[in-house]
């Protein structure tokens, strides 16, 4: 089950939000991937989670969580539209021109990848939450 944490300056969708990405932070670290950021901003944009996934083909990647409480207007998948395909590209090529990371650390020179997770609620109460993992989401 999905658990939020109480945080008035966040709105309860945001609150749903973070607890979906603290699960995946959660499932890449028990795959061995090393989280290099959350929430990272670059510019005006946010990267959600940025990590690399340790192989077979070792990559640095830019990971969309994308949550949704319910199937009402559709799926998860369906709200990784243009718009936030481009500003994730752009943050994520914003933060290589940089070269490191806001805590000063240097990117690793890793291929870059970028995956799309999505989070729902459980089928049935009590149950796990449900999470498919899409990799390279913009293709290269």
């Amino acid at each position: 089950m999905l658990i939020t944490v109480s945080d008035k300056r966040r709105t309860p969708a945001q609150q749903s939000g973070d607890a979906a990405e603290a699960v995946v932070v959660a499932l890449l670290e028990s795959l061995g991937w090393t989280i290099l950021a959350r929430n990272l901003h670059v510019g005006r944009h946010e990267l959600d989670i940025v990590a690399i996934d340790p192989g077979p083909r070792r990559a640095l990647v830019v990971v969309e969580v994308r949550w949704r409480a319910r199937r009402d207007f559709g799926l998860p998948e369906e709200t990784f539209d243009w718009r936030k395909r481009r500003r994730m590209r752009d943050a994520a090529f914003g933060l290589l021109d940089r070269g490191s990371l806001p805590s000063g650390e240097p990117l690793p020179h890793l291929p870059l990848r970028f995956d799309l997770v999505l989070v729902e609620p459980p089928a049935d109460p009590g149950g796990e939450v449900r999470i498919r993992h899409h990799r390279n989401v913009l293709g290269g």
